[in-house]
């Protein structure tokens, strides 16, 4: 299935690409948002940015049972820190400068970001800045728009689009299992300790190694956007190293990015124009770790190791006058974020003998999920949110099987166009859908609390 929609969206790709369709100079979505500006139309640096002060709260309900029980859950705990259940945060705080090399060349475009904010970009890997985006754009050839550096690869809408815009404080449960990547040296199985002296289970938190991707990967992008009446075709073909922000590449293998939208556009313009749009994406890749357990073998392993990583999907959004829906299903085979021993907060030492509670990583399993959102625009400055969401990890072996769906009810309050509260309250629900309602398992994520989230959000 994995080669035939591979084929699919190439196929695709290719025939709108050679199709007859015209460019379109001021398509507006998030391939096109930043670095093609028409030549001369972009200033030499244009500084910009954003800040996000958040409060969020749960009721901090300890674990029911297991090694950790009595002590805090780490689905009830507040990122990044994962330190108390309640409290204040600056989630990020982004400086960027962005522009195009004129006068020397107008079709060459840059973009810089950096985030100063207090999350998994700047808390893993030392330091407290990260530059997230470095970028340049060559507009040369028409159809075929290039781009390199380290920028946001084509896929999930959640993803791609800008977080900014974003009309929730917290992404879905799907999406920060699946697609905002954590990369860790092992699957959190081992009491074998790195030179890094970041061990699994048997030592410490098994942490990961830097930041977490931010859905970016360095490589090289080919991409452009074409216009056939009132609809515009786009399409993304990316080669990354597929190791996140900080690093280079670990293990000579690349990561294949495919992506393809059609929408059909209703009139606006920028980041929240009307439109209807159908995409689907596809990446796949290998992620190496230098120790885990051996299925085949029966033990633990301190070889290097390359297990496949593999995620697609699907999905669709909706903007018109007052109205705004989306939804979305991804799929992943392979490598698995697979949360922490007994939902403890890793780190923290079991109340009796036993071990600390680390990360941990599925090298081999499959997982799924969705999302749906729909919003009203009850007037100019207030519109109403509601979105859906659901996760099964683990879907291949039934006592590892999790299952996640939150209903999230929102607001969002516009100062102006630049500023903007949102309020969000998410009802949460956690099982092992194949296990006893008396199993550990459930006890420990029966305790998973409702969420209280406000933000406000400034750009610059």
């Amino acid at each position: 299935m994995k080669s035939i929609y591979k084929r699919t969206i190439l196929s695709a790709a290719c025939a709108a690409a050679l199709g007859g369709i015209t460019p379109s100079v001021h398509a507006a979505n998030w391939l096109m948002l930043q670095g093609t500006e028409p030549a001369g139309a972009a200033a030499r640096a244009k500084v910009w940015g954003f800040i996000q002060p958040e409060f969020q709260r749960t009721d901090d309900t300890k674990l029911e049972a297991g090694p950790w029980s009595g002590q805090s859950a780490i689905f009830n705990q507040m990122r990044p820190d994962l330190k108390s259940s309640e409290g204040f945060n600056v989630l990020r705080a982004r400086l960027g400068v962005r522009g195009e090399g004129m006068p020397l060349d107008p079709k060459v475009n840059y973009f810089l970001l950096a985030e100063f904010g207090n999350n998994g970009i700047t808390r893993q890997g030392g330091g407290s800045v990260k530059l997230t985006d470095a970028s340049v754009t060559f507009n040369h050839i028409p159809g075929a728009r290039v781009r390199v550096g380290v920028f946001k690869t084509p896929g999930s809408e959640e993803g791609l689009q800008a977080i900014h815009v974003f009309d929730y404080i917290n992404f879905t449960n799907v999406t920060n299992g699946l697609l905002l990547e954590r990369f860790f040296d092992t699957d959190g199985s081992d009491t074998y300790v790195t030179p890094a002296g970041n061990s699994g289970a048997g030592g410490s938190a098994n942490r990961p190694n830097g930041p977490v991707s931010a859905f970016r990967d360095q490589g090289i992008q080919v991409f452009d956007t074409f216009k056939k009446g009132d609809w515009e075709h786009s399409y993304a073909l990316m080669v990354g190293n597929g190791n996140g922000i900080t690093r280079g590449d670990n293990d000579n293998n690349y990561e294949t990015y495919l992506y393809w939208s059609s929408e059909k556009v209703f009139g606006g313009k920028g980041p929240r124009r009307d439109g209807w749009k159908l995409f689907a994406w596809y990446q796949d890749g290998k992620r190496t770790l230098d120790a885990y357990w051996d299925a085949a073998a029966g033990e633990f392993s301190v070889q290097d190791g390359e297990f496949d990583r593999t995620r697609y999907g699907i999905g669709t959004t909706f903007r018109k006058d007052k109205w705004r829906a989306a939804a979305e299903y991804i799929v992943a085979d392979g490598v698995i974020f697979n949360g922490t021993d007994g939902g403890a907060v890793p780190g923290a030492a079991a109340n009796g003998p036993g071990t600390t509670a680390s990360f941990n990583v599925e090298p081999e399993g499959e997982a799924d999920g969705w999302y749906v959102h729909g919003g009203y625009a009850v007037t100019n400055a207030l519109e109403l949110d509601v979105r859906y969401d659901v996760y099964n990890r683990m879907t291949d072996v039934a006592n590892k099987e999790r299952k996640f769906d939150t209903l999230t009810l929102g607001a969002q309050y516009f100062f102006n166009k630049k500023s903007r509260l949102i309020l969000n309250y998410e009802i949460r629900n956690a099982e092992a859908p194949n296990l006893a309602d008396d199993h550990n398992a459930n006890k420990i994520l029966s305790g998973m609390d409702n969420r209280i989230a406000a933000q406000v959000l400034v750009i610059f």
